[in-house]
């Protein structure tokens, strides 16, 4: 009978185990596969990222060369309105020039 009945505290605590110190220490081994594992994901993550980061540039850099030939082409759409179409080619092909010795 002393087995059903209750004992203060006995009810919610938790059993307790022998305290051992080296139970929750792994193998030198057993860590440095770990950090290695762990190590590649960050390799990999970092490689994801800087393509992304890659891919973003590139975007970027192509809405910035449309951009810059659509003003290009107004630019000279104006001189055309203004001055002899022989005059504008002659002036595009000498800012060509310059753009390429500029590079």
């Amino acid at each position: 009978m002393t087995s059903l009945r209750l004992r203060p505290g006995k009810n919610w605590h938790a059993p307790k185990s022998a305290f051992r110190p080296n139970s929750k220490q792994t193998s030198y081994a057993k860590r440095l596969s770990a950090q290695k594992a762990a190590a590649d994901v960050k390799a990999k993550e970092r490689e994801m990222k800087a393509e992304k980061e890659e891919e973003r540039q590139r975007r970027i850099q192509a809405i910035k060369d449309k951009r810059q030939a659509k003003e290009e082409k107004e630019r000279f759409e104006k001189m055309a309105e203004k001055m002899h179409q022989k005059r504008v080619e002659r002036r595009k092909k000498r800012e060509k020039r310059n753009k390429l010795l500029k590079s």
